[in-house]
């Protein structure tokens, strides 16, 4: 990877994570910079905050135990967003699977959910977003929320997805359609 891509300060957090020593007050650094991040990212795609934050733990205990493969050849941050989309997804999959069981029986609408969150207080116009961005691919949604919410580079979200720029954004563009589309008509 291209030094110059990464900063000193990053670099020397990777370097103390990798090395075992001080590794506690590194990864406290880590989780310092990025949890927030993370933590929103995730819960854009889970809706509960407790659920969010169930995922944000798996992220970093993840990260804890493979950081010693990371390689530096995307930047730390876009490994970290693999890691939390992946076991996100994940989440999300294992979710789908209890309800086509029967076992999680709630009002699944979006809406009713985050109303219901305590931890949510958004007005309605987010929750009609909210809402619009649910209906979306699992592709469109996690593209969309990257780059709408987290405010990411299309070649960041390329590495985090690994997939090609012009696939991102035609899927952000697409998304956009539909997201005008159903505040429109709902």
């Amino acid at each position: 990877m291209n030094t110059s891509t990464q900063s000193m300060k990053e670099r020397e957090l990777i370097a103390l994570l990798q090395s075992g020593k001080n590794q506690d007050l590194a990864f406290r650094e880590l989780l310092n910079q990025f949890q927030e991040k993370l933590y929103w990212h995730i819960r854009r795609m889970v809706i509960h905050h407790e659920d969010a934050n169930d995922v944000l733990q798996n992220t970093f205990i993840k990260v804890f135990r493979n950081i010693k493969h990371f390689k530096g050849d995307s930047k730390l941050y876009t490994w970290l967003y693999r890691i939390a989309t992946n076991e996100t997804i994940t989440y999300i999959n294992k979710q789908k699977r209890k309800m086509a069981t029967g076992i999680d029986q709630e009002d699944g609408s979006i809406a009713a959910q985050l109303k219901a969150d305590s931890y949510f207080d958004g007005d309605e116009a987010q929750i009609k977003l909210k809402a619009a961005i649910d209906t979306l691919p699992e592709k469109q949604k996690l593209v969309f929320n990257m780059r709408y919410y987290d405010d990411m580079t299309y070649l960041d979200i390329s590495e985090v997805l690994e997939t090609s720029v012009g696939g991102l954004k035609a899927s952000y563009h697409h998304a956009v359609k539909k997201i005008e589309h159903f505040i429109k008509t709902h």
